[in-house]
């Protein structure tokens, strides 16, 4: 674990942000680097760059006589780190306060390539089953090359099982396999009501501005209990596990006067309904403001939505819905970006069986099944390439990890047992 550990620490120092507009020189480094750790443990391994994407890392190590082949995927890009003085420490300078180590990418995902190299590390290189590696490097960026990364390699990348370690615990001490995950729609309308600028003095009353406009849209979006009203979108039942209201208020930093949205179960809200976020609005900043009508205004509306409803006619429902409810006339042209399918894996399979042993016994605790809110294009991919392959999405987040935010950290101790159960894992599936 300390050779693991200061690995993990050199890939981390490394800037690798995917994101449109960051040197990608970074994520060339750390790609590097990847391949490096693989070929240390002898595995035949490859760097596979495509016209205008990141690189990504493959490493095969051939199955022993009449045993299976599993798959391993982690990301080595990480989304930007904001500013700097969000984070107490620098956020590509890894530092160890309290049993956990802080940096961007410390749990997502970079501590996840680690824990496949620790497990490869075990056994010498030479590990019970055969084992592919593939190691994205444009998840955070929406995964567009994916595809022909997976179809490029085609058969060599033909296994029995797929670990995914881009995933969560339920809490400190409590291992799972999360086996839904929410899918993701996106799109960004722009509402325009004037040529240009005019004076707020002189024709404020009879005319809208944009802000008013693109406000009353937006706030269409949820009603007075903060219920998705976009209509005819699925939701599901999640399993309740003892989530309590303190826990997520205390998990999310959640102001005390807030009150919770929505209804259902709180993990029926987070996993299996639907729910929309504005991430952004185009408008004049405050200090730049100026006693006037502004003419046009944008915004970026994400929404997740649960297994089980499709992506695009989810896309074409939200589209509808803001068109429907642009207020006063105004102009309204919307953007639609990529769709992200749900996924919900099959479980009760031998890798299934054999995930849920190794991580019980390295923790010493039952490990449970959970959902994610998030989405993680690689498994409506893999699933479509290699439809016999069982798929286990583990990882080494906890609530506290915080990533894709400031001071995102990984818990060292949780992290230890994470390697160990990848390692007894390839073992169980060995038979």
């Amino acid at each position: 674990m300390p050779q693991v550990r200061a690995d993990l620490e050199r890939l981390v120092r490394i800037p690798s942000v995917s994101a449109e507009g960051h040197d990608p020189a970074p994520l060339v480094r750390s790609a590097e680097l990847v391949a490096e750790l693989l070929r240390a443990v002898g595995a035949d391994t490859r760097v596979l760059r495509a016209v205008g994407g990141h690189p990504a890392v493959v490493g095969y190590l051939k199955a022993p006589p009449g045993k299976p082949t599993v798959l391993l995927y982690a990301h080595h890009d990480v989304q930007p780190p904001g500013p700097d003085s969000e984070w107490k420490t620098p956020p590509f300078a890894p530092t160890e306060r309290d049993g956990r180590l802080y940096g961007r990418g410390a749990a997502d995902d970079k501590a996840g390539v680690l824990a496949h190299v620790a497990a490869l590390r075990a056994y010498d290189g030479k590990p019970p089953v055969g084992v592919a590696v593939f190691i994205e490097g444009e998840e955070e960026a929406g995964s567009e090359r994916l595809r022909g990364y997976l179809e490029g390699e085609g058969d060599r990348l033909r296994c029995d099982a797929v670990v995914v370690a881009d995933g969560g615990n339920w809490r400190i001490g409590v291992p799972a396999v999360t086996t839904t995950l929410r899918g993701v729609v996106a799109c960004v309308i722009e509402v325009r009501v004037l040529d240009k600028a005019v004076h707020s003095g002189g024709f404020g009353g009879p005319l809208p501005d944009a802000l008013t406009t693109l406000a009353h849209v937006l706030a269409s979006l949820h009603d007075e209990r903060g219920r998705v009203r976009v209509e005819g979108l699925a939701s599901g039942r999640a399993p309740a596990l003892d989530l309590t209201e303190a826990e997520l208020r205390e998990q999310a930093g959640a102001r005390s006067s807030v009150k919770l949205i929505g209804d259902g179960g709180l993990t029926d809200r987070m996993w299996m309904m639907p729910a929309i976020s504005v991430l952004a609005l185009d408008a004049p900043p405050v200090r730049e403001a100026v006693n006037q009508l502004v003419p046009v205004a944008r915004a970026k509306v994400s929404m997740r939505i649960p297994p089980g409803q499709d992506a695009t006619k989810a896309l074409d429902a939200l589209v509808k819905h803001l068109e429907k409810n642009v207020p006063w006339g105004a102009e309204v042209h919307i953007e639609r970006h990529a769709v992200g399918e749900p996924f919900a894996t099959k479980t009760g399979g031998p890798a299934y069986r054999a995930m849920h042993a190794a991580l019980s016994d390295a923790w010493g605790a039952r490990a449970v099944d959970v959902g994610s809110g998030g989405s993680i294009p690689f498994l409506f991919d893999v699933a479509e390439l290699f439809p016999n392959a069982e798929i286990l999405v583990t990882g080494v987040d906890d609530p506290q990890s915080g990533p894709h935010g400031p001071d995102e950290g990984l818990h060292l101790a949780e992290f230890e047992r994470v390697c160990l159960a990848e390692t007894l894992f390839l073992s169980k599936l060995a038979g």
